[in-house]
């Protein structure tokens, strides 16, 4: 289970796990943002201390987010590498045909590490924090203003909350197909790309019938509880505005002012 950590939801009393879930995806959202407006050492170690508090508050041990940034470190380490070989500019340390190691090369590559790692760490922290009730809440908020050009907001968010609750289902069970399939002797990660493409063939169809299934008793069970896009409804749980969410604000905006005003 925790091989993939992305669209789970842990149940907690932390401070971060009360925040408004509409504030919280804007923070998010607008944290993102500003970590691409970092582009040196200070700026980065500012957004890192900042995640390093969040996740302190958030009371969710540090591994879940190791296990979060596993599944994408082959893609974090081939990034690095193009980036770091391909950056030209400033003292050249080693090269190689047409590849050189430069500082500027260096620099560039761990600020693309950074990147990822702060993304990753506040996307994992947000879906860890927030259920799939409290995610469409804050989407279906963040879109009503889009309501008065008749855009289907509610239909919208609840698609975008199942889609986030089912993605660690459907890699629980990927994961239970792939290691069925090895005990009857087939193998994943041998052979040339064509042969491996094939050896997932026994994964993927699998899983598409699985997916259809969960879909299926999905939109049986919502269609018994009475469920219909047309209809206004009412919210089982509001979420208020608190104090710790204008505390949660003020410190992203004065941490964004911090990377605006020392950037380089």
């Amino acid at each position: 289970m925790d091989n993939f950590i992305f669209g789970r939801y842990m149940p907690g009393k932390s401070k971060i796990h009360s925040l408004n879930p509409t504030i919280k995806i804007i923070m998010s959202f607008y944290f993102i943002v500003i970590v691409f407006f970092a582009n040196n050492l200070i700026t980065y170690v500012s957004l890192f201390l900042l995640c390093l508090v969040a996740l302190r508050f958030s009371k969710i041990p540090l591994k879940f987010f190791v296990n979060g940034i596993k599944p994408l470190i082959i893609l974090i380490i081939i990034t690095v590498l193009l980036q770091l070989v391909f950056s030209t500019g400033g003292q050249t340390y080693a090269s190689f045909w047409i590849f050189k190691i430069t500082s500027l090369g260096l620099l560039s590559a761990f600020y693309i590490f950074m990147r990822f790692i702060l993304i990753i760490t506040i996307s994992t922290l947000l879906t860890l924090t927030t259920s799939p009730l409290a995610i469409a809440y804050g989407i279906e908020k963040i879109l009503s203003p889009l309501k008065k050009i008749h855009l289907p907001v509610e239909t919208i968010s609840l698609m975008i909350s199942i889609a986030l609750r089912f993605v660690p289902t459907l890699t629980d069970e990927a994961m239970n197909i792939m290691n069925a399939q090895r005990s009857r002797g087939v193998d994943f990660g041998s052979g040339n790309i064509i042969k491996r493409i094939k050896s997932l063939i026994p994964l993927l169809v699998p899983l598409f019938v699985s997916a259809f299934k969960h879909a299926d008793e999905l939109s049986i069970a919502m269609e018994a509880r009475g469920y219909s896009p047309e209809m206004k409804r009412s919210k089982f749980k509001s979420y208020p505005i608190e104090h710790n969410d204008y505390i949660g604000m003020i410190v992203i905006l004065f941490i964004s002012l911090i990377v605006i005003f020392l950037r380089n």
